[in-house]
């Protein structure tokens, strides 16, 4: 890097021109400073992909522990949310690295490639499901309808809850989602009830499991605590991690990923002429408008990065929209191209933290949008613009997805 000497650039945050573009904001501070500052935030950002892609991998990073969201509370309101930091702290890529090697070891047991593909023929079902429910009215809103429900389904069937208690399972991820996204104080207490409501769930179920064990990822922690490998309460917490981790970040890729080829049509022709074209069509939607855009992680001892030294305990957001549209690493970096070639985007992650559901949201998504573009042949946008919902610090969801077919 020639830049070595560059100064820390300080930007701003939460301005009207960044919410309103925040690739072009990217684009910019990659440009500009390798290694920025943001006070609103009191941290450092990164944004050009190799910088990502060390800090990824760097041993002197830990994942940032959402946690940290609770130590900014008052006193008073720590204690009221004691628990839900309790439950936290036990969460993988939450913990001490060790303890989140653990949980990864453990966790491999039960996502292998014959479990992604044993459940791949139930996505199928719950797609053709749920895209029958809403066939004769001609329209549907994609997050409501599909997005949504299809990967709470597929965790339902990972945790093994019964048909039955779906809806509940998709009401408890929605009450969680501010954990994971600086919520206030009253967001903050709904989830912690929604998040108890559900550990007394899983208690339930584990207790089932452990009279008759199944395929089932409960039945994994389940052997795994008999084991003397993990407690019952880090089985429960991981349990909402992964309910968390594997429904919210899925409905958005399935929903981003259709609004990207809506705005290609050149793009969509091309995967509706060769349906074929699908896993590489994800990868690039992984790439341009993936569901983790920033995340966070702290220096454990001072670490060098983009040329800077960054002292301990300071906290570092990684811009992963920015590196996965880095000039130096992609051509024409801001075409959506479902064609594109060695696409190495670092949608979910690198390192020991990799994404432990990334070859299972690849085959959801995979299988969910053949199944769409093959049933309705004339889908189309029923909206002028997106929804688009901001998401701290920098990233986007859709609120809804009208469509007609």
């Amino acid at each position: 890097m020639g830049d070595h000497g560059a100064a820390v650039r300080e930007y701003e945050l939460f301005t009207p021109e960044v919410m309103a573009d925040p690739n072009g904001f990217l684009h910019r501070v990659r440009a500009e400073s390798p290694l920025a500052w943001l006070p609103q935030l009191d941290a450092y950002l990164l944004t050009r992909y190799a910088d990502v892609n060390a800090a990824l991998r760097s041993k002197r990073m830990d994942s940032a522990n959402m946690a940290r969201v609770l130590q900014r509370l008052a006193p008073a309101e720590q204690r009221e949310l004691a628990p839900v930091r309790r439950s936290i702290e036990m969460w993988m890529g939450h913990t001490v690295p060790a303890d989140h090697v653990r949980f990864q070891q453990l966790l491999k047991r039960y996502f292998t490639p014959a479990t992604v593909d044993r459940l791949r023929p139930r996505v199928r079902e719950f797609t053709h499901e749920l895209l029958d429910a809403v066939a004769a009215k001609g329209q549907m809103d994609v997050v409501r309808d599909l997005a949504y429900p299809l990967p709470a389904n597929v965790i339902a069937e990972l945790l093994g809850m019964p048909v039955s208690d779906r809806e509940q399972l998709q009401a408890w991820s929605r009450d969680i989602v501010p954990i994971f996204s600086n919520g206030d104080v009253q967001q903050l207490r709904t989830a912690q009830r929604s998040m108890l409501e559900m550990h007394d769930y899983l208690r339930l179920i584990a207790a089932d499991r452990r009279r008759a064990p199944r395929e089932d990822v409960l039945s994994t922690f389940v052997a795994a605590e008999a084991e003397g490998l993990i407690t019952e309460d880090e089985a429960v917490a991981n349990c909402v991690l992964l309910l968390f981790a594997g429904h919210e970040t899925t409905a958005n890729l399935i929903a981003n990923g259709l609004v990207l080829l809506f705005g290609n049509p050149d793009q969509l022709a091309l995967l509706r002429e060769d349906p074929g074209r699908m896993p590489s069509a994800v990868e690039e939607m992984l790439r341009c408008d993936g569901p983790a855009g920033i995340i966070g992680r702290v220096a454990r001892e001072p670490v060098e990065l983009a040329g800077h030294t960054v002292p301990a305990g300071r906290h570092v957001y990684l811009a992963l929209m920015a590196a996965n549209r880095d000039p130096d690493v992609f051509g024409d970096p801001d075409r959506f191209d479902v064609m594109r070639e060695g696409n190495r985007h670092l949608s979910f992650g690198m390192g020991t933290y990799y994404c432990l559901g990334a070859a299972l949201a690849r085959m959801e998504t995979d299988e969910c949008l053949r199944i769409l573009l093959d049933r309705c042949p004339d889908l189309r946008p029923a909206y002028q613009s997106p929804d688009w919902l901001p998401s701290a610090p920098l990233g986007h969801r859709l609120g809804s997805l009208p469509v007609t077919f």
